[in-house]
C-alpha cells in the first residue's frame, strides 16, 4: 500500500474520531484535552506529514498557501502551553514543512509572541515573511497597555512601536506590517503616510490593515497600496463575504483570515459539553455559549459528514473552504501542538471539486449561526471607519 494511501486511511480514521465526540458530546474540558495530547506526545508519523508546496499572493507578496498565527504561543489567549522552546520548535517544524508566512503582533504577549518568533526564525530570516501588527496603546518600552483609550496610531508611536518590533523580531525589516484596529482618532493617511515612510527607510516592505472599515481601505490604499486585509473569517463568520472580500478583489488586495477555524470549533473537538480553562479568551465569546454551542453543531455535523467522504478532518475541510473561495485567500491558524500544525499544513492534500464547493456551501447557507463572534468591546474595534483629515 502507498504512503499515500495510507495517510488517506489514517485521515479517514481520524476524522471520524475528531467528530465523533462533537456530535455524541463526549469531549471533556479543553485543559485535559491538552494535557493528554502532551502526554501521548506531539509528533506524527513520517507518513502522515505533507509538505506545504502551494503558494499564494497578497499583493505583490508570495506566501505559503497556509500560514501560522502565533499569537497563543505566549500561553495568554487559549491558556498555558507546554513550553516556550516547544513554540520555538513548532515554528521550526513549520519551516521544515514549508510555511513561510508567521503572524505575530506586538499586542500577542504582549511582545512575547515576537520575541519567540524572531528566535525561532533568525536562522532563516531570508526564506520567511514575518507579519506583525502596531495600534493599541502599549508603552513601547515596558508594554504596559496605557488606561483609557485602548488605540493609538499616531505617527509618532508607529514608529516607535516599529522599532521595538524589529529589535523583538531580531530583523532589520518586517515583511508585512499590518495597523491592528483602526484608530477612530487618527486618520489614515496619517497612518499610511507613516508606513510609507518606513517602507522608504527599509523598515518594512508591504503594509494592511486588520478588522477595518471598507471606505479606509479605500483611502489607505490611495495613499500607499496595500497587501493584505487581515479579517476573522471562517465557517462561523463569513462578513468579509458582503463588502471587504469584493473591495480586495476589485483593488488587488490579498485576504489573511484569523480564526479560519472558528477558535477550533470546526475542528470538531468541541461540543456544548466543553468547559474553557480560566484564563481562555474564548470563555468569554458569547458564540461559545452552551445555549449557541448547541445550536451551531450542524456546522460541525456537516464538516463530519463531508470529512469521511473526503478522507479528510473537519480541520482540514475548514480550511479547505476558505483556500477555495479565491485564489488570494490565506488562512493563518494558530498551533501549539506539532499534531495540530502538521494535521493543518495536510490541508494540502485535500480540495473541493467545483461541484462539491457547491454542495457544501448550499448546505452551509442553510444552517443559521449563533452568537456573536468577539465580545461587544471587542467587536466594537472592528468595521471602524477612520477620521478624514
Amino acid at each position: 500500500m502507498s504512503d499515500n494511501n495510507s495517510r488517506r486511511r489514517f485521515l479517514v480514521g481520524a476524522a471520524g474520531a475528531a467528530a465523533a465526540p462533537a456530535v455524541a458530546g463526549l469531549v471533556g474540558p479543553v485543559g485535559s484535552a491538552q494535557a493528554a495530547d502532551r502526554s501521548a506526545g506531539n509528533g506524527a508519523p513520517a507518513a502522515e506529514v505533507t509538505t506545504l508546496d502551494g503558494r499564494r499572493r497578497l499583493g505583490r507578496l508570495k506566501v505559503s498557501s497556509i500560514g501560522l498565527g502565533c499569537q497563543t504561543m505566549p500561553g495568554n489567549l487559549y491558556g498555558p502551553v507546554s513550553s516556550r522552546a516547544d513554540m520555538i520548535k513548532i515554528i521550526r517544524t513549520a519551516v521544515d514543512q514549508g510555511v513561510t508566512l508567521f503572524d505575530t503582533a506586538e499586542f500577542y504577549g504582549p511582545f512575547e509572541s515576537e520575541r519567540i518568533v524572531g528566535e525561532a526564525l533568525r536562522p532563516v530570516r531570508d526564506k520567511v515573511v514575518i507579519a506583525s501588527k502596531f495600534g493599541w496603546n502599549i508603552d513601547p518600552d515596558t508594554g504596559q497597555q496605557s488606561p483609557g483609550q485602548p488605540l493609538n496610531s499616531q505617527p509618532r508611536h508607529i514608529k516607535r512601536a516599529v522599532d521595538g518590533m524589529l529589535r523583538r523580531l531580531r530583523t532589520d525589516h518586517i515583511d508585512l506590517l499590518f495597523q491592528h484596529r483602526v484608530d477612530p482618532a487618527v486618520p489614515i493617511e496619517d497612518v499610511a503616510g507613516t508606513v510609507k515612510d518606513l517602507i522608504k527607510a527599509g523598515k518594512v516592505r508591504h503594509w494592511g490593515l486588520s478588522e477595518p472599515g471598507p471606505q479606509t481601505v479605500r483611502r489607505a490604499h490611495a495613499v500607499h497600496p496595500l497587501a493584505a486585509i487581515q479579517n476573522e473569517y471562517n465557517l462561523l463568520w463569513r462578513g468579509p463575504e458582503q463588502q471587504i472580500l469584493p473591495l480586495c478583489e476589485e483593488l488587488g488586495i490579498g485576504f489573511v483570515c484569523w480564526a479560519p477555524l472558528s477558535y477550533g470549533f470546526t475542528t470538531g473537538t468541541i461540543n456544548p459539553y466543553t468547559r474553557f480553562t480560566e484564563g481562555d479568551f474564548r470563555a468569554v465569546v458569547p458564540r461559545n455559549s452552551p445555549e449557541n454551542m448547541t445550536a451551531n453543531m450542524p456546522v460541525v455535523q456537516l464538516l463530519s459528514d463531508w470529512a469521511v467522504r473526503k478522507g479528510a478532518t473537519p480541520g482540514q475541510l475548514s480550511l479547505a473552504w476558505l483556500q477555495a473561495q479565491k485564489p488570494w485567500i490565506v488562512p493563518i491558524p494558530t498551533a501549539t501542538r506539532t499534531s495540530h500544525l502538521l494535521e493543518n499544513i495536510g490541508t494540502e492534500e485535500f480540495a473541493f471539486t467545483a461541484a462539491e464547493l457547491r454542495e457544501f456551501t448550499t448546505a452551509l447557507d442553510a444552517i443559521q449561526i449563533h452568537g456573536e463572534r468577539l465580545p461587544a468591546p471587542v467587536l466594537a474595534l472592528s468595521g471602524v471607519e477612520a477620521p478624514l483629515p
